[in-house]
């Protein structure tokens, strides 16, 4: 991500991927196809750095990108903030401490409850568009790391920096039987990440 003053963007538009970004997402394109993914579609979320990073993909493997909303960024309330705001920070604005009162929601933001039903629902219905091969999903760290904490039964309330979970990785899953299982994570960009600013994936 090209952002200098490490502002907390979620949804806001005018955040596209950086030199190093784009190379991150082409790394990752680069070694499923050596993998020899059978990749069929490409479906990304609608913002400009999603789309930005399902380019490679489409490219590789000679497919268009597809937008499902179903795979964007949460809302939260501190969009448009620096990252680096602190508790102390909050408790001295009274008027946002209904924001913080239930981190186990959280109430900063979209439920965890409802990031993973939609995203469920958007891999369901990538899952049955297609008649063989892969869907490559192109999202963002939280809402992969709630489908992670969904099929793997743990419960969706997290330590966020403990996300497993970096800039251009792989989760895979695997339809079986009645439900989806994960089978998989790769870090494809790993030996670009000690000079990357923003860690927070796509």
């Amino acid at each position: 991500m090209h952002n200098p003053e490490h502002v907390l963007y979620g949804r806001l538009e005018g955040f596209g991927l950086s030199e190093l970004g784009h190379r991150m997402a082409a790394s990752s394109a680069a070694m499923l196809h050596e993998q020899g993914a059978p990749v069929t579609a490409v479906v990304a979320s609608p913002l400009q750095r999603t789309r930005e990073s399902a380019a490679p993909w489409a490219e590789t493997f000679g497919l268009t990108v597809a937008l499902d909303e179903r795979l964007i960024e949460p809302t939260n309330k501190y969009e448009g903030r620096r990252s680096d705001f602190t508790i102390a920070k909050q408790l001295a604005v009274p008027a946002e401490w209904p924001w913080i009162v239930n981190p186990l929601k959280p109430s900063w933001g979209e439920a965890y409850v409802s990031i993973a039903a939609r995203m469920l629902s958007a891999i369901e219905d990538a899952w049955a568009s297609v008649d063989s091969g892969d869907v490559v999903l192109v999202s963002h760290q939280l809402p992969i790391w709630m489908v992670h904490r969904s099929v793997t039964g743990a419960r969706l309330f997290h330590d966020p920096r403990r996300r497993r979970c970096s800039l251009s990785s792989v989760t895979s899953l695997e339809r079986r039987g009645d439900r989806f299982v994960e089978v998989g994570y790769q870090d494809p960009a790993q030996d670009l990440l000690d000079s990357a600013v923003d860690l927070g994936a796509v």
